[in-house]
């Protein structure tokens, strides 16, 4: 008995040792689609040139209940979310299309709810956008579904499933807008509707603002002039008490506020989508020219 005693706590000294002699790490998350992974190793890699904390990646975990569910139960100290995201999957609230409103929202409210900190905007908002062929929007001077809302009756649309049908979708678009097309628009898969587009197949459709294809296809996102889709401002997450542990991680955040424009994040994309480049390496690349 005394043996076992002895034994045990001997046991216990060496984990405590062996756990105040791991040298402290912060652990960067991110959801499971490219954009995400991207963005987890921007993190990460800012982390590591900034500061002398060792990062551990853990990249791909899953959506976004899962990347919460991590950060709010501290088995990841950061990852990056979007306004929208949060304001309707996380806090339950109504969708809004202000801005500001929406990260003051979800800023306050994680702080309180989750003691997580929102931090400042990256620059980008992932939202839908109504994209058109390039030389249109040239040869037409397009520049908004404003502008372009005149030439609809002479178009032909290709939506995916959801965009027709979801609330912020083509029918409250095509009401704020009066954006009326001879047919009905064609229900495609939305792997496919931006080839379709670039091989005048069809004449608009509904894509993701951040989208590789944008560019490359030489495609064209029109601005959502009256502001009909709402914000999903992509914005690194932190936990407070890593903040106030390491407040030079909070530093290395704010270095990147307002540094990736929608066009910046479509090349990253498509790097590594198109043209399957190494994530890590793409990542590196442009922290090298900022």
């Amino acid at each position: 008995m005394i043996r076992t005693t002895v034994f045990l706590c001997i046991a216990c000294i060496v984990v405590v040792a062996a756990s105040c002699a791991r040298p402290d790490r912060i652990v960067v998350g991110s959801k499971n689609f490219t954009e995400q992974v991207i963005l987890g190793e921007l993190l990460a890699q800012q982390i590591e040139r900034t500061t002398k904390l060792p990062v551990e990646r853990r990249l791909n975990l899953g959506g976004t209940l899962i990347c919460h569910q991590a950060i709010v139960s501290g088995q990841i100290d950061a990852y990056v979310e979007y306004t929208g995201t949060a304001l309707t999957a996380i806090l339950k609230h109504p969708a809004s299309t202000d801005a500001k409103q929406v990260y003051d929202t979800v800023r306050r409210d994680y702080q309180e709810q989750f003691k997580t900190e929102w931090t400042e905007p990256l620059g980008f908002n992932n939202t839908f956008v109504i994209v058109i062929r390039d030389d249109d929007a040239k040869k037409l001077n397009l520049k908004s579904i404003s502008d372009a809302a005149p030439y609809a009756a002479k178009w032909t649309a290709g939506f995916g499933y959801e965009f027709i049908e979801r609330e912020d979708g083509y029918p409250g678009l095509s009401k704020l807008y009066n954006l009326h097309f001879p047919a009905a628009p064609r229900v495609m898969d939305l792997g496919l509707t931006y080839k379709a587009l670039a091989s005048h197949q069809v004449d608009v459709i509904a894509g993701n603002s951040t989208d590789g294809l944008i560019d490359s296809l030489h495609l064209y996102a029109l601005e959502d002039d009256r502001h009909y889709f709402p914000p999903y401002d992509a914005v690194p997450l932190l936990r407070e008490e890593t903040a106030r542990k390491h407040p030079e991680v909070r530093q290395a955040f704010a270095s990147l506020a307002g540094k990736i424009t929608e066009q910046d994040m479509r090349r990253l994309n498509y790097q590594v989508d198109g043209e399957h480049r190494d994530v890590a390496t793409v990542v590196r690349e442009f922290l090298d020219q900022r």
